[in-house]
Parts: C-alpha cells; sequence; structure tokens
C-alpha cells in the first residue's frame, strides 16, 4: 500500500532527461541536497559523493538537485552542469535536471517539504539537506552550514541503515 503522504509520490527527470521517481529507491534512505556549481558551498560535492561510496552498498542513495534559485549560481545546461560536477567533483551519485527548490514554482517535493516543515524549514540557501527514511518519511534537515560528513548527519543516516559494520 502506498502511502500519499510520502515521499514516494514525486518523480525527478535526471540530468540525463529520463524518469526518475523517488519510488525507485523504496525501502532505503536518501538524502536529497539542492546543489550549486558556484557556490562557497560547492565543495561540498566532495563529502557527497564520499557518503554515497561509503554507504550506497548498504543501501543510502545520495540525490543532487541542481536549482539556479540562490545567487543564480547554477546558471549552466543540464550538461555543463553534469560536466562540472564529474570533472571536478568524480561525482558518481545520480542528479536530477534544473528545478526550482523555493516558491510557488518549486518542484513538488519541495513544495512538500514547506508543507511539512513550515517556512522555516524551506532551503535557504544551496546545499540544504533533507534525510528521506526508508517510509518515505522526513527523517532531518540540515542547512547549507552542516557538512555532509558532520556527524549529525551521519548519525542519522548509520540509524537507518541495515545492521552491518559501519
Amino acid at each position: 500500500m502506498t502511502d500519499t503522504n510520502d515521499a514516494y509520490r514525486f518523480d525527478f527527470i535526471s540530468i540525463d532527461g529520463e524518469p526518475l521517481p523517488l519510488d525507485a529507491w523504496r525501502g532505503r534512505p536518501v538524502l536529497i541536497v539542492n546543489t550549486a556549481s558556484f557556490c562557497g558551498y560547492t565543495p561540498q560535492y566532495s563529502d557527497l559523493e564520499a557518503l554515497w561510496q561509503r554507504y550506497r552498498d548498504r543501501g543510502l542513495v545520495v540525490l543532487g538537485v541542481p536549482s539556479n534559485d540562490f545567487g543564480r549560481q547554477e546558471p549552466g545546461s543540464a550538461g555543463e552542469i553534469k560536466q562540472f560536477c564529474v570533472a571536478n567533483y568524480s561525482v558518481d551519485f545520480p542528479l536530477t535536471e534544473k528545478c526550482q527548490v523555493i516558491g510557488g514554482d518549486a518542484h513538488p517535493f519541495y513544495r512538500w517539504v514547506a508543507e511539512s516543515l513550515g517556512e522555516a524549514g524551506t532551503p535557504r540557501w544551496n546545499f540544504h539537506k533533507y534525510l528521506l527514511g526508508p517510509d518515505g518519511q522526513l527523517a532531518g534537515a540540515w542547512p547549507a552550514q552542516v557538512a555532509p560528513i558532520d556527524r549529525r548527519i551521519t548519525g542519522e543516516i548509520k540509524g537507518l541503515l541495515p545492521d552491518a559494520i559501519q
């Protein structure tokens, strides 16, 4: 049975133009991060890739959502964004097409987050992080200033992964 109030009802489009339904990762924790190529926080791509490499075999999904909403720091095309991420940070985790993450035209996932967490829970800048639990519910949210490898984030991720050597 599908819960119509969980994140699994939302679909993105991959940076390559393919369907990217969150339902494909049902039962797995998903870290969703709005990203930008020309931001002071852009080096967080390295930490996001490190998380992906460390925990993906145990089920973690890292999903980058490029957005030009803050400071116009993601002006490029899908091809330019992907090339930048791969060339500069060896990004191997999934990326979506460029999306709005704030306001009335925000992607439906981000509108759901705003409804769930209130205005204070919406992204305030690039590299805002949301962790979905295996049940598709929000399990955590952190602003850009909190690095992806911060213990607050990795502790939550570890708590959602199947038991194994951590």
